[in-house]
């Protein structure tokens, strides 16, 4: 299947050398192109986008509160958001994780690097660079955790290691790895975990497991 892409930077030359790199993946399309936040919203609507490729800083509407809009409207329930940035300890990551976004890269990544996580993201996976995520949660992530209607009490305890784990930027295969267990059944704990706390994906598991004290600074 085609992956289905809009992106949304207010920098044309930027936005342009973006759209020839997807373009010259047999798996990949260019949808639609927004130089503002507000222009993502409407054409991740109007387009049918399976993923967006979002800036941080845009005029009229930023990155933040694009990806929030986006992913608070029931008709983009199945747009991934994959939030870019110019360096990986801004903290509006965090923010852009808690609005819905499923994961970020930083301006300088590498072209291949910048298609595998449009693959990774669109699968419905989370990309969560463990050094980068850990660095900007410790520093910045404060107040109640927004998407859970619940926190890790209601969790198992085998379903809290696997919590602890997916913060730690473990995959699916990582985490089997470490407790024994096939990847089949570390991906249905993920995906149970996810529906017990109402978490969006995997971005906002880390969250809650950083804010419920379950991992803290310092432990990756």
């Amino acid at each position: 299947m085609t992956i289905r892409v809009l992106l949304a930077d207010d920098q044309t030359l930027v936005r342009e050398a973006f759209a020839m790199l997807v373009e010259s993946a047999r798996d990949m399309a260019v949808v639609g192109q927004a130089a503002t936040g507000r222009q993502a919203v409407e054409l991740a609507r109007r387009a049918r986008a399976d993923l967006v490729v979002m800036d941080i800083r845009m005029p009229d509407l930023d990155g933040i509160e694009a990806t929030r809009l986006i992913a608070a409207d029931e008709d983009l329930a199945g747009v991934r958001v994959l939030v870019l940035t110019t360096y990986d300890t801004d903290e509006n990551i965090v923010e852009a994780l808690r609005a819905g976004a499923s994961g970020f890269l930083v301006k300088d990544t590498r072209p291949a690097e910048l298609l595998d996580a449009i693959r990774t993201v669109a699968a419905g996976e989370s990309l969560m660079s463990p050094g980068p995520t850990a660095r900007l949660i410790e520093r910045f992530l404060r107040g109640p955790v927004a998407p859970a209607s619940g926190g890790p009490e209601c969790l198992s305890d085998r379903e809290r290691e696997v919590l602890g784990l997916v913060a730690r930027g473990l995959n699916n295969t990582e985490i089997a790895d470490a407790l024994g267990l096939s990847p089949l059944t570390a991906k249905t704990h993920v995906s149970r975990i996810m529906g017990k706390l109402s978490a969006r994906d995997r971005a906002q598991l880390v969250i809650v497991a950083y804010e419920s004290g379950m991992v803290t600074p310092g432990s990756i």
